[in-house]
């Protein structure tokens, strides 16, 4: 500044405000001007430098700290820490503390922003890890993004009013009760990420069902105060954190891990049609090769059993025999069997449920051998779409409730009978 004086002096300016003023004025220019290179060459020569060298080397976690632009971001310091350094220097008597101030502050509220890049680029880098759906470090990262931040703004304030730090530090316990008020969600959310992580409740990737929330989906983002589901109608819900503690949901993980998912799914058969087999009806059965075994060993032990015991067969009701709803039940059991979606390895059965007013229930329990959405409905539907065409075979009715056009036509099956008997009364 005193250099700016003489020179101005010599060149003969002798007014002590006219000189002052453009003094500063200058020094101002110089320090702006002098900013503004170093900005420069911050961010388009050593920028570039760092980004070649980033680029050229075989390390990953570097790339995801540039993309974070951490090191764009730490180039905003340099403009400060040389408007401090006039500062220091002097440069303004009058306005050296403000000036000083107004640097440290800046300089603290650029360090936060390069902090939080770096948190960001450590979760990013900890995420190109298998471990990372196991163990999320998301939440975590942003309770220390908070912590910073706070801290960030006590040094900013405490900067900009020339007090210690301390004084607001020690003023914090007194609003630990407001504090607990406004950051209810993080600690809670904080608390349930802990207890979701040591107990490997939820992954990302897991398919949960959630339906207090609406959620039916996979996964994809686990923070400190919230779970994001993306359900399969591509919508996305988010669910309070600690909401996977207090309440309960399905994950589907155990289903994926199996390699198998379960179909359990009833067919209804009308009582009425149930009936024991005749001759005929067993010969028309042998003619079914997955039931010619069954057919052959199953009658040769009931003639066995009906022959030792004496049993009387001209009244079917006596002894064994064999039924059409039983032969029916052997042949989707051999069906599954032979099914090659099925996974065999797991629960496979056909089961007879309670009746009820629908009718027979017989239940198939299995597991199909692919687990995606698509290929398993189907494989279900190949299934049923079979036993509803081949019942008839079994001399079988399935199940189900009249409809309008089967009560109009029972109604006008009965108009035409009585016209047909009017005209019969007439002849």
């Amino acid at each position: 500044m005193d250099f700016i004086v003489e020179q101005l002096n010599n060149f003969g300016i002798e007014n002590p405000k006219a000189v002052k003023a453009l003094s500063v004025t200058i020094m101002i220019l110089f320090i702006a001007i002098l900013c503004i290179i170093a900005n420069f060459i911050a961010k388009h020569i050593v920028i570039r430098i760092i980004t070649h060298i980033v680029k050229r080397n075989k390390f990953q976690w570097d790339d995801i700290l540039l993309e974070r632009k951490v090191f764009r971001k730490l180039s905003h310091i340099v403009p400060a820490v040389i408007i401090f350094s006039f500062a220091e220097a002097e440069t303004f008597p009058n306005y050296t503390d403000l000036i000083k101030q107004l640097a440290v502050a800046y300089i603290i509220i650029v360090g936060i922003t390069i902090i939080n890049s770096f948190l960001n680029a450590i979760n990013d880098i900890y995420q190109t890890y298998e471990i990372s759906k196991i163990r999320p470090i998301k939440g975590y990262i942003q309770v220390v993004k908070i912590v910073v931040i706070i801290i960030g703004v006590i040094l900013v304030i405490a900067s900009l009013i020339g007090e210690s730090p301390l004084v607001f530090l020690s003023g914090i316990g007194a609003l630990s009760a407001i504090f607990m008020l406004v950051f209810k969600d993080s600690i809670l959310g904080l608390v349930a990420g802990v207890q979701l992580t040591a107990n490997d409740m939820v992954r990302v990737g897991d398919w949960i069902e959630m339906p207090k929330y609406d959620a039916d989906g996979d996964i994809i983002d686990i923070s400190l105060n919230t779970v994001k589901v993306q359900n399969w109608d591509k919508t996305i819900t988010m669910i309070p954190a600690y909401a996977l503690i207090s309440d309960s949901f399905k994950n589907w993980r155990g289903m994926q891990n199996a390699g198998g998912r379960r179909i359990k799914r009833s067919i209804y058969i009308d009582t009425t049609s149930i009936a024991f087999c005749t001759e005929e009806m067993v010969e028309k059965f042998k003619q079914i090769q997955i039931l010619t075994d069954y057919i052959s060993k199953r009658e040769h032990e009931i003639v066995e059993y009906n022959e030792k015991n004496h049993v009387n067969r001209n009244n079917p009701v006596n002894g064994r025999a064999m039924t059409n709803i039983g032969v029916f039940r052997s042949y989707i059991s051999n069906y599954i069997q032979r099914h090659p979606g099925i996974n065999k390895n797991m629960t496979l059965m056909v089961r007879q449920l309670a009746p009820t007013e629908l009718g027979l229930p017989i239940e198939i329990y299995a597991f199909t051998s692919d687990i995606r959405w698509d290929v398993y409905e189907s494989i279900q539907a190949d299934i049923f779409d079979h036993l509803f065409a081949v019942a008839s075979q079994f001399e079988l009715r399935i199940f189900q409730s009249p409809s309008g056009n089967d009560m109009r036509s029972m109604v006008e099956g009965i108009g035409e009978s009585e016209q047909k008997r009017g005209i019969d009364g007439a002849h």
